[in-house]
């Protein structure tokens, strides 16, 4: 699995080639999180409406709104998804790299993503 719980995913722009970019757009409901991964060349997370939660590895999470835009380093271990009350959805543009533009890890602990 790659999340707490299902989300639905419009995929926008779809790619293995290197330095080719994906794009999707995700609906998350209240409560879903994604597992901890990273990007081989980073992410842009545009966030379009509702209510998000963001974290990487080592800081607190944190709450992103509609309009927000956050950056994550190539590499850098991070989770993101909704809010327990609300809805969350978001654009994410990520490059590919060795044919692929995602890592996957471990779940997200439950105090991580209520704390």
């Amino acid at each position: 699995g790659i999340s707490s719980g299902s989300f639905l995913v419009q995929m926008l722009l779809s790619s293995r080639i290197d330095g080719e970019m994906t794009a999707m757009r995700a609906f998350v409901p209240p409560g879903v999180v994604t597992h901890w991964h990273s990007h081989p060349r980073g992410q842009l997370l545009f966030v379009l409406d509702g209510i998000g939660l963001v974290q990487r590895k080592g800081d607190d999470p944190r709450e992103v709104r509609a309009g927000d835009a956050v950056w994550f380093a190539p590499g850098e271990a991070h989770w993101h998804g909704a809010a327990p009350s609300c809805p969350f959805s978001y654009l994410s543009v990520q490059p590919v790299r060795s044919g692929t533009a995602v890592h996957w890890m471990e779940p997200v602990k439950k105090e991580e993503s209520t704390s």
